[in-house]
């Protein structure tokens, strides 16, 4: 429920718009969501290993640590706590807030109530915040309740989905919409859109391989998340076995979740009406040929359960991985210490008052491309140490240990270090800025090591 539950959000509702404006043709754009589908899965099965031998709290972090040292590990959870986690965070819930406006119009991101210039506050960031908080306190009352909450909501969203795909397919199969998506299924295109006057790009050869690469910025991030599982090991039963079946399990649920729902658009809207929803809103477009006029409320809806759910799974899980980072010194000291419900509470609520700081900024969009390119170095980063721990520890207790070692985790570190290299020569402004954000924690590091005390 929780490697499913932080991966659902609002992406996979959203996202099959731009991604097809940069591809243009079904074929490709079901290559973009099957290769980042796969490449999750590979990462998974990878990190399973990793999760056997070193089932601790904090996950990815303590992994990091262990092959690499302190500082490529705090550089990891400086990056997570400046913009990942609590980037996400404050994204899902503006997207949670966005969608509840539907309902509340008063809660609309236009409905401005204090501008200062500088800065602009809205209800829908105000009542983001307040999602923010009533997680965070529900989740300080004890790992039972956050599960509780988790379970409901994932179920919840993963059969509406299914609903979605159910009926989505049952009426685009009598209507020809599929078979005429896939009639020129590989004849790929960009589609720019300026002052409303539309311009198509033919792709072909290494055009249309970066192309593929920058689409699928959306469906990797749709998938993202999937980890968030590890921070909070020491507080699962049997984590050697339990951590490796749920990422495996939980991230090849979500994959064929995802594959099935674009079949699904494809089968109700034509190309063009994909890449021109309004708002991007793929999913509202689609469920409005479904149901009418109702699926829009019907989809919103769907929408407030899939990141309300998604957020309480990123809230639990990212005070862990702040928790471990304190027992080392790492970060604030209070984080280390567990409430009377052995929960990590302040690292909780620093948690929860950064990504209301990241709501009220207005610049989480920009946050979280600019980490694109940060997380998957991470990911990278964290399966090379599979390599140097299988050299260093030959002895070490594994569980688990990875699927088709050493091939399956070398071919996911030359496949995500092609998509980086492709984003850095496509999109340098958020590339290197992600490298920036990595590279302030730096000095922190070094600071925070000349004024601990010994």
């Amino acid at each position: 429920m929780l490697v499913s539950g932080s991966m659902i959000g609002s992406g996979i509702f959203i996202v099959t718009a731009s991604m097809t404006r940069e591809l243009g043709s079904s074929g490709w754009l079901m290559t973009a969501w099957l290769v980042a589908g796969l490449l999750t899965v590979m990462a998974a099965l990878s990190y399973g290993e990793l999760s056997g031998m070193m089932p601790k709290a904090g996950g990815q972090y303590v992994y990091i640590q262990r092959a690499f040292g302190p500082l490529i590990a705090f550089l990891y959870g400086w990056t997570v706590f400046t913009v990942i986690q609590t980037g996400v965070i404050a994204a899902v819930a503006v997207a949670f807030a966005k969608f509840t406006a539907v309902f509340v119009p008063s809660l609309d991101p236009q409905n401005i109530l204090l501008d200062l210039g500088f800065l602009q506050i809205s209800a829908a960031q105000l009542f983001a915040i307040g999602s923010i908080f009533l997680l965070t306190w529900f989740n300080t009352r004890g790992v039972q309740n956050g599960k509780k909450v988790q379970t409901i909501f994932t179920l919840a969203k993963i059969i509406a989905l299914l609903a979605l795909i159910l009926f989505g397919l049952y009426i685009g199969m009598g209507n020809g919409m599929l078979q005429e998506n896939f009639d020129n299924a590989w004849s790929a295109s960009k589609l720019l859109i300026e002052n409303g006057i539309e311009t198509t790009i033919p792709l072909s050869g290494m055009a249309l391989i970066s192309a593929l690469g920058v689409a699928m910025v959306g469906s990797l991030f749709s998938s993202d998340a999937w980890n968030n599982v590890t921070f909070i090991a020491g507080e699962i039963k049997e984590p050697q076995r339990n951590i490796p079946l749920s990422l495996f399990l939980g991230t090849l649920i979500v994959t064929g979740l995802y594959v099935m729902a674009n079949v699904s658009y494809l089968a109700l809207l034509p190309m063009h009406g994909i890449q021109t929803a309004v708002a991007d809103r793929v999913g509202t477009a689609a469920a409005e040929v479904i149901f009418g006029d109702i699926g829009v409320f019907l989809m919103a809806g769907l929408i407030m359960i899939s990141t309300f759910g998604c957020n309480n799974g990123l809230i639990l899980a990212g005070g862990r991985l702040f928790y471990a980072m304190a027992k080392d010194g790492l970060f604030f000291k209070k984080a280390a210490n567990l409430n009377s419900k052995s929960v990590p509470e302040f690292a909780l609520w620093v948690q929860a008052i950064w990504a209301s700081v990241l709501c009220l900024s207005g610049r989480y969009g920009d946050l979280l491309n600019y980490t694109t390119f940060a997380s998957l170095l991470f990911y990278i980063v964290t399966i090379a140490g599979l390599f140097v721990l299988r050299r260093t520890e030959p002895e070490t207790e594994r569980p688990y240990k990875a699927f088709l070692y050493p091939w399956l985790p070398a071919l996911y570190i030359l496949c995500a270090a092609a998509f980086c290299l492709n984003l850095l020569i496509s999109t340098p402004t958020y590339t290197l800025a992600g490298l920036l954000i990595v590279s302030l924690g730096v000095p922190v590091y070094y600071w925070q090591n000349k004024t601990r005390p010994e």
